[in-house]
């Protein structure tokens, strides 16, 4: 199955197992926008717990907030926003679709880069243990012709971005005959800036409204909210604040499913900081954040770090945690050094003070801020992407599996009677339930074969299935299947909460921190 064809199943996957449905489908859908299902709900909460405990449980110096969307717009002046918030647009005049031309140059590169790891890889496969990557990379013909290639485009990119130079987007697209993927031409309009910000309307009165603002980030309300937390709080510096919330973007580009749509959830922090100090604290989160990324164990080589050449115009340090999606690595989190910059055009916009006092040297400072970015539903697509998987049994037979890390997995546990219409099994698997469900999400599954039952959770990413049968009425053990190795085992039912706990319990992920 290649990646394009994983990525198709898996988005059917979403909508037949009640995941993620399109939003509004009965009136045909909204393009890039998606409601998520009784699953998908359940793994987004408590993604959404594992980020939110790791930041403000174990972190003593680490606060939460909730701020509103609607914001007073001037804020989105002092951010910068209104002026530069923006994406290089292009249109194909034969398929009228529009693209962003940085995305088209990336992926070209991408394409550049896969060549490269194929011949890399025939290399490997070619010479075994003998195999020295680090020369191979530096002898190869075929390698190093890429490589060339590569380096070209991505130093034009590169200027292309820092100086704005949108007829050199264009010129780039056409110098390395990057087509239309529907009409399959060159047919290039110019490259033109589109701001992303959603508009509306607040007042009673449609002549008396004013023109506000859907936020496009959930930081600005946490900058804005620095005084009353730092103060209400008695915060002292280094001191974060933490929020997860909707953001609204309107993306012209929207799509590969949840990749990037128009209404979505971040999970943002903020930390504030000592002017001076912010570079060793960027190295510090930079850690921190790739340990909780490898904490839930999908492999530490699916991540890596992408550090920016172009800086916004805020920072002077900014990188990208990105994820091996099945279209290639792609941002997850974005780390970044924001300065003084956002304090200090509120500070500026609202002629209100905006500063710390450190009582150790006296001295009065607007803060820098390292922040740390995620998006909730790249996140989501991150582990049910990694998670999804098709294994042929010794049967012959196929089963679909989402190995989702236990301690997010949407249901823990299903109870199961052997047979259906067995009051005595039916009795004793609701009682099963009736305990578990006060400390675990649990389903109670009673139609179909037991065989289909197990399918059937296997689909959905349960740990634990819990069958009660027979025997069970008299020896009060039950049989327990572990979703990933299919083995079962027979344990007392009075070991069942601290059996499940042992493996599903997030608390046991956050010690691992």
């Amino acid at each position: 199955m290649t990646q394009d064809e994983l990525f198709k199943v898996l988005v059917a996957h979403c909508k037949e197992y009640g995941f993620i449905f399109p939003s509004s489908e009965i009136y045909d859908g909204l393009a890039a926008v998606y409601d998520y299902g009784q699953m998908g709900v359940e793994l987004k909460n408590n993604i959404k717990s594992y980020w939110w405990n790791a930041m403000t449980r174990l972190n003593e110096n680490i606060v939460g907030i909730d701020s509103c969307i609607f914001m007073h717009p001037k804020i989105w002046e002092a951010s910068g926003h209104v002026a530069a918030f923006n994406d290089p647009l292009i249109d194909n005049k034969d398929s009228k679709k529009r693209y962003r031309a940085d995305v088209l140059i990336e992926e070209y590169l991408g394409k550049i880069e896969e060549k490269i790891n194929k011949e890399v890889a025939k290399g490997k496969k070619k010479f075994g243990e003998n195999f020295d990557e680090e020369q191979f990379r530096a002898t190869n013909p075929n390698v190093l012709r890429e490589l060339a290639k590569y380096n070209e485009v991505h130093n034009r990119y590169v200027a292309a971005e820092n100086a704005n130079d949108l007829a050199e987007y264009k010129q780039i697209i056409l110098d390395c005959g990057i087509v239309c993927p529907i009409s399959g031409t060159c047919n290039w309009t110019d490259v033109r800036q589109f701001n992303l910000m959603f508009s509306t309307s607040m007042g009673a009165a449609s002549e008396g409204a004013n023109t506000i603002y859907l936020r496009p980030e959930t930081a600005q309300g946490i900058f804005v909210n620095y005084l009353n937390v730092q103060k209400t709080g008695r915060m002292k510096l280094p001191f974060g604040i933490a929020q997860i919330g909707k953001a609204f973007r309107n993306e012209i580009v929207a799509r590969q499913f949840i990749f990037r749509m128009r209404e979505f959830e971040q999970m943002e922090m903020q930390f504030f900081i000592k002017p001076g100090t912010e570079l060793d604290w960027f190295k510090q989160w930079k850690e921190n954040r790739m340990k909780w990324h490898v904490n839930l164990g999908m492999g530490a080589e699916n991540y890596r770090f992408h550090d920016h050449e172009k800086l916004a115009h805020y920072a002077n340090a900014a990188t990208d945690v990105e994820f091996r999606f099945p279209f290639g690595f792609k941002e997850l989190e974005g780390i970044h050094s924001r300065t003084n910059f956002d304090l200090g055009n509120h500070q500026k916009y609202s002629g209100k003070k905006i500063q710390y006092f450190d009582p150790e040297s006296g001295e009065s400072y607007v803060p820098y801020v390292i922040e740390t970015s995620i998006g909730v539903d790249r996140m989501f697509l991150a582990v049910l992407s990694n998670s999804y998987k098709e294994e042929v049994l010794e049967s012959g037979e196929t089963r679909v599996v989402l190995s989702i890390p236990a301690p997010i997995a949407p249901v823990k546990a299903a109870v199961m009677p052997l047979v259906k219409n067995n009051e005595e099994l039916t009795n004793l698997a609701q009682s099963i339930m009736n305990d578990l469900k006060y400390d675990f999400n649990c389903q109670y599954d009673e139609k179909d074969s037991i065989g289909k039952r197990y399918r059937r959770q296997d689909a959905i990413g349960t740990p634990y299935c819990i069958t009660v049968d027979h025997e069970s009425l008299e020896d009060h053990c039950v049989t327990v299947r572990d979703r990933d190795t299919m083995q079962q085992e027979r344990i007392p039912i009075a070991e069942l909460r601290s059996l499940i706990d042992k493996k599903v319990n997030l608390n046991n992920l956050l010690r691992n921190l």
